[in-house]
């Protein structure tokens, strides 16, 4: 029998003063779904700012976004 854990998702957001277009955006997006491919990710460029609501911690996402080459200035 197998067992499984479920953690309940979570939202974060994430200042990322790195990103400065669509590309970059969709870098972020995918980085974070790498990890978690339910992950809701909305990144708005003009104010630098991503928001995630994920199963993983806020530190699996923060190293996801920054090795992905955008590194995160800050985070809730």
């Amino acid at each position: 029998m197998a067992f499984f854990t479920f953690r309940s998702n979570t939202m974060y957001e994430f200042d990322v003063q790195d990103m400065t277009c669509g590309g970059c955006a969709a870098s972020v997006t995918r980085a974070v779904q790498r990890i978690d491919a339910g992950a809701k990710v909305d990144v708005d460029l003009a104010a630098k700012k991503v928001k995630v609501t994920s199963g993983r911690t806020l530190d699996e996402v923060r190293a996801a976004i920054a090795d992905a080459g955008f590194p995160v200035t800050g985070a809730r």
